[in-house]
């Protein structure tokens, strides 16, 4: 959700560096959390650390990670990501596509970015985040949760993903899924089998979309 509602992964990865020199005295370029996009807090921290073979408390370093994007973000709400904001409003106005927020990260974190950006939480009937999931992506459980909740089967459901790892997870869901180049490159989110690719949402509109997937 990060790199597609709202351009936070440079935060993110930003507050999660200083979480690990601030608790273990340990230096990680930010760069390096960009691997464990999509994958749910707890192994967007463990993963770094296993590479670079530091033990650490997962619940004190997701908290603490939590606490300085907060910090980060204090200067006020983060603008939306270009053309999310009309493509929302044709979905709503069409009366025949239902929005649901699919994310693996805390809802806690992830309701203020949301709200932040001018969207409304009542825009979106369905939120599935990831203390409802036990599995993360790339595991399709948390977009079948999100079909389930819809009732909608998963070739009626397109997914808007940012990281390899969620589109992984949308297409193993059967789901079609628009690749956004915010966090990897057209090629990177090619080959993990998105169906369309875009450098902005400004290059989407209800009606391609709807063209484009048969739906």
């Amino acid at each position: 959700m990060d790199g597609v509602i709202a351009d936070t992964e440079t935060l993110n990865a930003r507050a999660t560096a200083l979480m690990f020199k601030e608790l273990y005295g340990v230096t990680i370029a930010p760069e390096e959390f960009y691997a464990y996009i999509g994958m749910g807090d707890e192994r967007y921290v463990q993963g770094p650390a296993e590479k670079h073979g530091v033990a650490i408390d997962t619940e004190a370093a997701v908290a603490r990670r939590a606490e300085n994007f907060l910090k980060l973000t204090a200067s006020g709400p983060l603008p939306p990501t270009p053309g999310l904001l009309e493509l929302a409003r044709q979905a709503r106005e069409s009366g025949r596509v239902t929005l649901a927020i699919a994310t693996s990260g805390r809802r806690e974190k992830q309701v203020p970015v949301i709200e932040g950006t001018g969207l409304k939480l009542e825009w979106f009937p369905v939120f599935i985040s990831g203390e409802q999931v036990t599995k993360k992506k790339p595991d399709p459980q948390i977009y079948r949760l999100a079909a389930e909740a819809l009732t909608l089967p998963p070739k009626r459901c397109v997914v808007v993903e940012d990281a390899p790892a969620g589109i992984q997870a949308a297409r193993a869901a059967g789901m079609w899924c628009l690749g956004l180049t915010t966090s990897a490159s057209p090629q990177t989110l090619e080959q993990a089998g998105a169906d369309w690719v875009v450098g902005s949402l400004e290059e989407v509109s209800l009606e391609t979309l709807e063209r484009r997937f048969q739906l």
